[in-house]
């Protein structure tokens, strides 16, 4: 029997990471605000890998950092272990990632949404989203609770018609156990939405005790560990391990022999996978000259014994994946705690939705995260972010907050998703911003605090404090392509240790650093009026300084895409009347009703030649 249970501006479908951003940036951008789970000791949940950020991972979570989001914080309240990835590559693609304590993250997640002004969190599962005039005015709870509301976010992660797989063994059910979410699916079906099935899945968790790490390759953390945020009050601390393990050929052959036991080849499973984190079925079977493939060995908090084994996904019978660890070194003696195990769930063709994450059919109904074709904790946060944000604009009846490819990472995710579609599980990674020199994770503050601050997101105190550290970076830039030093006997000597020609006049400071082998701080014995300065600032002189020109270059594209960006479409345009486009440019044009220039041109089916003919077809009317 349903009931009146209120009504609130928001309603937010879901806290796993997605639904944690958007309530909370809806509630502090003045909207009241309920937040709903299926249960509450799901909040924050790290269902599969218990750690925050990674290659390009990193890169959103400080971005979410500098527009103001919580994921950062949380992050370095509860991880365990930094390590910045890829040092050995350019500064473009430094991320970093860090160990969790899954539960301790939780906690803090949820004490954060319990202590939110403007906000309730509430135990519930939502079955249906109602409509009046064609727009979101109410959600409905399986209990039978009507909350009327204005707008509703939809973060449903893996539980909309979850489904979990292991051998022949299925259950509806999301995970960890957590019942599945059946109705939404098809209320969501009903409102015209098109929905697809995708998959995904974990890899076995051991005890602790029962593993020999001296067979093992240990991987400590950083020893000077950098945090996600910007200004954290205290620095991260290192307090765990992990150690790095290989599969063999041994392994490989039990996996090769049960292939027909597999539901990835036995037919059993339905939906598409991740293409960058298979499971290690696809792995022997796409790589079969491959003798062993890399294991990390990483603890799932500090209260616990249980371990994760990266790399290990699977969906295979519970006494195979027994045989396929105890194959492994270091792990001939494991206790399994958590069997392995696929999911598959429902979610939306992300061509559904504007660059705002409102879909373009329901007026007041935003997705995010998992729902929209994503993969990854940090990737459903920004795009919950993204979604709370514009849902609490719009209601506010201020301009939405869209992010483009040319500025930030969250930009590109988004723009990937609502242009070109995707057929499987997206993931972010650096390769796939054009801008990536420029869209570093050291300068996501410098890109995005003004954004964030303009929200309201972020205080007058900490815009300014970014501020004056940039601007502090650049009078050291100039400052260093100002002062020289002298072709001293002690230059030339340095320069030689370091595999660098000798100099007989005068060199300035910023040429020194340049200078490859050399840095900012090597060279600080010719630089006697060098000023003090934090390592944050330093950092970034140094790479404006190595890389000017090609972070020059990246800007001259930038401009570029910004004046194709410029050019609206309007989003009546009748693109079969246009001369020149090619049946399929009409039809991908017609379906996505790209907004600019800019995005017509990166929609798969458009062609060059057909953007042409747009921009010929704009400067005529």
């Amino acid at each position: 029997m349903e009931y009146d249970a209120g009504s609130c501006d928001v309603a937010v479908i879901g806290a796993g990471h997605a639904g944690i951003e958007a309530a909370l940036a809806s509630a502090r951008l003045g909207l009241d605000t309920v937040c709903f789970t299926i249960n509450l000791d799901a909040v924050g949940n790290m269902p599969c890998n218990p750690a925050i950020g990674g290659t390009a991972k990193g890169h959103l979570v400080r971005e979410l950092s500098a527009l103001g989001g919580e994921m950062p914080i949380a992050a370095d309240r509860a991880c365990i272990q930094y390590r910045m990835l890829n040092l050995g590559k350019g500064p473009a693609v430094w991320s970093l990632r860090a160990q969790a304590d899954r539960r301790e993250y939780q906690k803090v997640m949820k004490g954060t949404l319990e202590r939110q002004e403007r906000l309730r969190l509430i135990q519930g599962e939502i079955v249906e989203i109602r409509l009046a005039e064609g727009q979101v005015a109410a959600v409905v709870t399986g209990s039978g609770a009507v909350w009327r509301c204005r707008a509703a976010v939809v973060a449903t992660g893996t539980y909309l018609k979850g489904r979990t797989i292991v051998g022949d063994v299925t259950a509806d059910s999301g995970p960890d156990g957590m019942h599945a979410s059946g109705p939404l699916a098809e209320c969501l079906r009903g409102l015209g939405l098109s929905l697809r099935r995708f998959k995904t899945g974990t890899p076995p968790r051991i005890n602790a005790r029962s593993v020999d790490f001296s067979k093992m390759e240990l991987q400590p953390g950083d020893d000077d560990p950098e945090p996600f945020t910007f200004d954290g009050e205290t620095p991260p601390q290192n307090r765990a391990v992990c150690y790095l393990t290989y599969t063999n050929e041994r392994t490989h052959e039990i996996i090769r022999r049960n292939l027909h036991r597999s539901p990835l080849y036995s037919g059993v499973i339905d939906g598409v996978g991740p293409r960058y984190c298979p499971s290690i079925e696809t792995k022997i079977v796409t790589f079969p000259t491959k003798t062993r493939h890399q294991l990390f060995i990483e603890p799932m908090g500090l209260g616990t014994e249980e371990l994760y084994i990266q790399g290990l996904s699977s969906s295979l019978p519970e006494d195979v994946q027994v045989e396929v660890v105890h194959s492994i070194p270091g792990l001939e003696n494991a206790q399994i705690q958590r069997y392995a195990y696929a999911i598959e769930y429902d979610c939306v063709d992300p061509t559904e939705l504007r660059p705002t994450l409102e879909t373009k059919k329901i007026p007041g109904l935003y997705g995010a995260g998992q729902f929209n074709g994503s993969s990854g904790y940090e990737e459903a946060a920004v795009q919950g972010f993204v979604a709370g944000v514009n849902a609490a604009l719009k209601l506010l009846g201020r301009e939405p907050m869209i992010l483009d490819r040319a500025g930030s990472y969250i930009g590109t995710l988004i723009d990937d998703l609502v242009t070109r579609g995707t057929n499987e599980p997206y993931r972010m990674m650096t390769s796939r911003s054009e801008y990536r020199l420029y869209l570093r994770q050291d300068n996501a503050d410098m890109r995005l605090c003004g954004i964030g601050h303009m929200l309201g997101l972020i205080s007058d105190e900490r815009y300014q404090r970014v501020l004056e550290k940039y601007e502090l970076v650049q009078r050291e830039i100039a400052r260093c392509e100002a002062a020289f030093a002298s072709p001293t006997p002690e230059l030339n000597a340095f320069l030689s240790e370091h595999g660098q020609p000798p100099v007989s006049t005068g060199v300035s400071i910023a040429s020194l650093i340049r200078r490859p082998q050399l840095s900012y701080t090597s060279t600080a014995p010719f630089d006697p009026a060098r000023p003090q300065l934090s390592a944050q600032v330093v950092k970034e002189v140094e790479i404006q300084l190595k890389y000017a020109g090609y972070i020059e270059k990246q800007l001259r594209q930038i401009r570029e895409f910004h004046r194709l960006e410029e050019k609206k479409l309007p989003p009546d345009m009748d693109y079969n009347a246009i001369q020149g486009l090619r049946l399929e440019a009409r039809e991908k044009l017609n379906a996505i009703r790209p907004e600019n220039l800019g995005q017509a041109s990166r929609i798969s089916g458009v062609s060059p030649a057909d953007a042409a003919a747009l921009m010929v077809y704009l400067s005529s009317t």
